[in-house]
């Protein structure tokens, strides 16, 4: 239920703001990773949901590009 919802959240963001929030979520892998490595990061699974998220984010991006077409 949490996905069907965030979804819903993000096809009514315009294509600017799901831009901003991919950058953020690519940024926040990136930084996920980096404590991965160091053996900083407690919750090993943020990582997927964070891969989930970014693929979200591209397909309702790629969506929305489409049906402007």
């Amino acid at each position: 239920m949490k996905s069907k919802k965030y979804n819903e959240d993000l096809k009514a963001k315009t294509p600017a703001e799901l831009q901003k929030d991919l950058t953020a979520a690519k940024k926040e892998l990136f930084n996920l990773r980096f404590q991965n490595a160091t053996n900083q990061l407690d919750n090993t699974a943020r990582i997927r949901e964070v891969r989930k998220n970014i693929a979200r984010i591209q397909t309702v991006m790629t969506q929305k590009t489409n049906a402007a077409e």
